[in-house]
């Protein structure tokens, strides 16, 4: 069975299963909400400190695994508790911002490992969980939890707007123009941390940064617009969520970094296109 002589059985028939339907619904909201808010991060240059959140939330999930209450909520406190003491340490410390976030980054995700190993043998399992994610396994609550982090996302995105562009390319004038750029810098740092917790039961803590990257960081490569990057991000985000589930379900492999994978090649092509279109016949830039 291929792509080209059985369209039907290749492309189609998978998804008449409920359980393929909810894990493609679910990644296309991750695919929503990561994008519009991973277009900041992208163009602001935040994405170590994405990926820092990312992982930031893990001790959270893994204190509440443990004592039988809701991962997210878990995942949300220590979200707040990462966001909290980047931004104690961005105003106290001497050193330069991206030493406080790895110094950050290493001791969330260090404590979530000591506290998920410490228990019991049974817990490495649940690690690899929520580090990797169970698309599979999602089912309406966790969808109709997806689509309201979207929701939010996308209000705030909207809302902002004009906050986040002015701070992006000019803090010096957002400041002049009285748009507050701690309160927007304050307030893309909580829709990461939204998009994040709403995705990280659908595509683990790990893979979830590649959707807040490399859609959008590839569309920044083909379009200039912040509006266009957005739209051409999450387009590019659904290629990678539909054919990394097909092919998933055809070979057998783990959908949750089939489809992250499937975003990096996008990004990779789009580089390579790139290269290619800015070079002349004879190999020099063309201008």
């Amino acid at each position: 069975m291929d792509p080209v002589t059985a369209p039907v059985d290749w492309w189609i028939r998978p998804f008449e299963s409920v359980v393929m339907q909810h894990a493609l619904l679910a990644g296309l909201l991750v695919v929503l909400t990561t994008s519009v808010v991973g277009t900041w991060v992208v163009l602001r240059g935040m994405s170590f400190l994405g990926d820092a959140l990312a992982h930031g939330v893990l001790p959270g999930v893994a204190v509440a695994f443990i004592l039988g209450v809701s991962t997210t909520a878990g995942a949300l406190a220590a979200a707040v508790l990462m966001i909290g003491a980047l931004t104690l340490l961005r105003e106290r410390s001497p050193m330069a911002e991206d030493v406080s976030i790895g110094v950050l980054f290493v001791g969330f995700l260090a404590s979530a490992v000591v506290i998920l190993s410490s228990g019991s043998d049974r817990y490495i399992g649940d690690l690899n969980r929520f580090l990797f994610g169970s698309i599979l396994a999602i089912d309406r609550v966790d969808l109709a939890r997806q689509a309201a982090a979207a929701a939010i996302v996308l209000i705030g995105v909207f809302v902002f707007h004009r906050s986040f562009v002015t701070l992006t390319f000019d803090r010096q004038l957002a400041q002049l123009l009285g748009l507050r750029p701690r309160l927007a810098h304050g307030v893309l740092l909580i829709l990461v941390m939204v998009a994040i917790v709403a995705s990280f039961e659908a595509v683990g803590n790990l893979l979830v940064f590649a959707f807040l990257v490399a859609p959008p960081a590839t569309a920044a490569l083909l379009v200039k617009r912040v509006p266009v990057i957005m739209a051409v991000s999450v387009g590019l985000g659904t290629i990678a969520v539909v054919f990394g589930l097909l092919i998933a379900y055809h070979y057998r492999t783990a959908p949750e970094a089939t489809m992250a994978l499937a975003a990096v090649v996008l990004f990779l092509a789009a580089v390579v296109l790139g290269a290619v279109r800015d070079r002349s016949p004879s190999g020099r830039p063309a201008f």
